[in-house]
């Protein structure tokens, strides 16, 4: 994570202009500069810094504007994330801040999504103030917690390989509020008894969806514990084809709000409200009905041809197999 973090750093070219210290705005910034987490003095006053700004120098705004502008070539693609835009302002407004260790002090948020991360490596515990942590689409398959800053608040692991979640839960962030694990290889029971309160106190959003969990009764049992959780996402995992699932988890998890994406109504808890008593009701088994509404390209094999009878022409069948994996 650290390497593709300075690579973007890098990429973002905080240093260079119309970013960073340079001949384009040296005069606005004080010889002094405070420490990190401080504000820079400016020796312009800002009402009349434009009639002030020595020749050759360019103004905060204007330098913002070449950010800003899409038409600029020192803009950002349109689908650059919000940290990164705010980043760059910070370069021009206060470039001190964004210089070597400095920016571990800044960052709240942190997003490194598709950079092929295999590791989740001890130099995030220079971030002391990251909230929010979102590595999707990557290929991490192991997370320590002993490296996760502990004042995380989100993290998000979708897309990636993690399929044991032990060592995530040896030291996880005592204050976090969003997990997210959609589309990893988690299977259950064996990673149920990690999703209980002790490891996870101030847990409210859980996203579990797309792995492989078959165990209802024992999931439900974990989940129970949450007592902050609200929004819960378990939609693509096989026990989710059980007939009573969403009746199930309705009344068993009462502080529910929002399951699959879909808000948990009044009128949705009276209508389940006992299913919590009735567990034999819960078959592991599931059936599917396929229904094939048109194939293109093949003979039809219910067209029977009409022969005359007593007729000698040769009769030809044709018969399909059609395959489903599930």
């Amino acid at each position: 994570v650290s390497a593709a973090f300075w690579e973007h750093l890098r990429s973002l070219g905080l240093q260079d202009f119309p970013c960073g210290l340079g001949s384009w705005n040296k005069s606005r910034f004080d010889a002094r500069t405070s420490p990190c987490g401080g504000q820079l003095r400016l020796e312009a006053d800002p009402a009349g810094q434009e009639e002030a700004m020595p020749l050759g120098e360019e103004n905060p705004e204007v330098l913002l504007e070449l950010l800003s502008d899409p038409h600029s070539p020192w803009a950002l693609p349109p689908d650059c994330s919000p940290q990164d835009q705010h980043l760059r302002e910070m370069a021009v407004l206060a470039p001190e801040l964004v210089r070597g260790s400095c920016i571990f002090q800044v960052l709240r948020s942190l997003r490194i999504v598709g950079k092929g991360v295999e590791e989740v490596d001890e130099g995030l515990l220079q971030f002391q103030q990251l909230e929010e942590l979102i590595l999707s689409a990557n290929q991490i398959s192991r997370i320590t917690s002993a490296n996760l800053p502990r004042t995380l608040k989100v993290l998000e692991l979708c897309c990636n390989a993690v399929a044991d979640l032990q060592e995530l839960c040896t030291q996880p962030p005592p204050e976090l509020q969003h997990l997210g694990l959609g589309y990893n290889r988690l299977c259950g029971p064996s990673q149920d008894t990690y999703l209980t309160a002790d490891f996870w106190p101030n847990l409210v959003s859980l996203d579990l969806s797309f792995n492989n969990l078959m165990d209802l009764l024992e999931l439900v049992s974990q989940l129970s514990s949450l007592q902050k959780l609200r929004i819960l996402v378990l939609q693509g995992n096989p026990l989710a084809l059980i007939h009573t699932y969403r009746g199930f988890l309705v009344d068993n998890l009462p502080k529910l709000s929002i399951l699959d994406d879909i808000h948990i109504g009044p009128d949705e808890r009276r209508r389940f409200h006992g299913l919590a008593r009735q567990p034999e009701l819960i078959r592991s088994e599931a059936r599917v009905v396929v229904s094939i509404g048109e194939i293109k390209g093949v003979p039809d094999p219910s067209a029977r041809q009409q022969l005359e009878v007593g007729s000698e022409a040769p009769v030809i069948t044709y018969s399909y197999c059609v395959t489903y994996k599930f």
